[in-house]
């Protein structure tokens, strides 16, 4: 659903970590200015569109690198352009998101933080949109094994202590509020460079290095299977045998 009026964000639950003016009864974000920074930037401090690089549609582009933001969790979000705006984040892709976040204020980060999290595709749209192996495959991209990835999503991988991804991005990497994102269907480029970068250190600011930890003990091929299997595999709502839907993150509309 969107919306254009403001209205108030709840679940800020351990949201401390990424806006300190957070408040415990929420705060008030406008949607309708979130929009307009995704649309069409900020042209006072130069900031461009969000669209330019994530896409209209929000979904990213494997082509440019830069990951699907549509439906996000938006306490993940806001923390980010936070860490970018504070340099605790270094964008090494792009090569502007630092200084993309330095000019918006607090309040328009969170903003379009939450314009990003309620921008619920429909199902269709969402499938789509995912990375497409073979064309990267073709494009001379290495490209993971679906079936590979899946053993350590769900499992891990034991004999090097790499814990499974599903113990805390959730079932199919759906996401879990609040500082877990959603990582399934997430662009294949994005995913394979970002846990490249908790691997060597260049990303640092997973809150109690959690991602550094378990990307640290990844050879390339273990990243490329993960990315191969969330990229594709749909973030479904539902767990096997649930049929109860999580507090909070649906990655479609029904």
């Amino acid at each position: 659903m969107r919306y254009s009026t403001k209205f108030a964000v709840g679940s800020l639950f351990a949201f401390a970590f990424a806006v300190s003016s957070a408040s415990a009864g929420g705060l008030t974000v406008d949607l309708a200015n979130g929009e307009n920074i995704y649309n069409n930037g900020k042209e006072d401090t130069g900031v461009p569109a969000c669209s330019g690089c994530h896409m209209p549609d929000g979904m990213g582009s494997d082509d440019l690198g830069t990951p699907r933001l549509a439906g996000q969790i938006f306490q993940f979000i806001a923390k980010q352009l936070q860490d970018y705006a504070d340099d605790k984040r270094e964008d090494t892709t792009m090569y502007i998101m630092n200084s993309n976040a330095k000019g918006l204020t607090a309040q328009e980060r969170l903003d379009v933080s939450a314009y990003i999290a309620e921008w619920q595709h429909d199902r269709e749209t969402v499938d789509k949109s995912v990375s497409d192996l073979n064309t990267l495959r073709a494009n001379g991209v290495e490209v993971g094994e679906t079936y590979l990835g899946k053993s350590i999503v769900n499992h891990g991988i034991g004999e090097k202590s790499v814990a499974a991804c599903r113990s805390c991005h959730d079932y199919n990497g759906r996401g879990v509020e609040p500082m877990f994102p959603m990582i399934g269907q997430q662009k294949y480029t994005y995913l394979v460079a970002q846990m490249k970068k908790w691997r060597d250190g260049s990303r640092a600011n997973d809150p109690q290095a959690v991602m550094r930890n378990v990307a640290k003990n990844m050879s390339d091929e273990d990243i490329n299977n993960v990315a191969a299997y969330l990229s594709t595999k749909e973030a479904s709502p539902y767990s096997l045998g649930n049929s109860r839907l999580p507090a909070r993150h649906v990655p479609y509309k029904h």
